[in-house]
């Protein structure tokens, strides 16, 4: 007789998730790609007024191999983008992005040729913090936002479908400035 007949279907299994999730979110190593002036606003949050080491997040990382949470700070150009996508391909798995304010977001005022119109055309993003600039509080619920969002991801093969899943619909989604409707 094992464990796993006396112990409720799933009982343990559950447990070791939310193990693991519990951990993984208190263990966050940023890196970051700060472009504009939402990254004073990161370097503020690493303050000593701001303190992001409460949250586990006081390294930040600048080799992408020793990171797992890419901060997306400020806008993008069209010749950063293939830079920011392998910064996000060398980051160790499982990744996160976290796409900080409204140019990094959505192009934010910049609408032209020059700016990528949402980070989430080049990587996947998991967390969205608007604002121009956010502020550093903002930033810190973000983040917190985030760590229930690890603490409830699948592990395993689950997560790398729900990960598969989530850049496919990312990359195929339509251009903000080929949008039309209510935005123009």
């Amino acid at each position: 007789m094992g464990l796993e007949e006396k112990l409720p279907s799933g009982f343990l299994l559950s447990t070791v998730e939310d193990f693991a999730g519990y951990l993984r979110k208190g263990s966050l190593w940023p890196a970051t790609f700060g472009l504009a002036c939402c990254a004073i606003e990161m370097m503020a949050t690493g303050a000593g007024r701001f303190d992001i080491a409460r949250f586990g997040m006081e390294a930040f990382r600048a080799s992408p191999r020793q990171a797992d949470l890419m901060i997306v700070a400020g806008r993008v150009s069209q010749k950063m983008a293939p830079v920011l996508r392998q910064v996000y391909d060398q980051m160790v798995e499982p990744k996160w992005v976290l796409a900080m304010g409204v140019c990094a977001s959505s192009g934010g005022m910049f609408n032209n040729y020059a700016i990528v119109q949402g980070v989430d055309h080049v990587v996947p993003v998991d967390i969205y913090l608007p604002g121009c600039p956010p502020r550093p509080e903002m930033l810190l619920n973000a983040i917190l936002a985030l760590h229930a969002k690890i603490q409830e991801m699948p592990l395993g093969v689950n997560r790398d479908e729900a990960v598969r899943a989530a850049e496919v619909a990312a990359l195929a989604a339509t251009p903000t400035i080929r949008m039309e409707g209510l935005l123009r």
